[in-house]
């Protein structure tokens, strides 16, 4: 079996954070709910992206933006980086950089979703080399 990567994230706020990512072209795949409106754990797929969501089982602590990053945060490869930005922003993510060319030949734009958390989007393909 080859090896895979799948970021898992909690948020106060996981059914926010979950229909946030819904509005940027993600599909449940697994959503398991408990009490009071908690979700204890929940798959979400792009393409060949999947991240797991979930509500906090503590109170976390969310890193601050400093300048145009919180120096840790989720990258995905898209086709369409203005089309991903303007519902990532449209679905209530801030903005911290919108769609740019870099200087190596890609485009990138990044925002923080509903519970701060940074994600960029991109057409650089990690792991490809320039």
């Amino acid at each position: 079996m080859a090896s895979k990567l799948a970021p898992y994230l909690s948020y106060a706020d996981a059914p926010t954070a979950i229909a946030w990512l819904e509005a940027i072209g993600f599909i449940v795949v697994v959503r398991q709910d408990g009490s009071g409106g908690t979700v204890t754990h929940s798959e979400l797929r792009m393409d060949e992206v999947v991240v797991m969501i979930a509500s906090d089982d503590s109170a976390y602590v969310v890193a601050p933006l400093v300048g145009r990053s919180t120096g840790a945060g989720v990258y995905v490869v898209v086709g369409d980086v203005d089309r991903v930005y303007a519902a990532a922003v449209n679905a209530g993510g801030v903005s911290v950089f919108p769609p740019e060319d870099t200087e190596w030949g890609t485009m990138r734009a990044r925002v923080l979703d509903p519970g701060g958390r940074e994600w960029s989007f991109g057409t650089y393909e990690p792991g490809v080399g320039l």
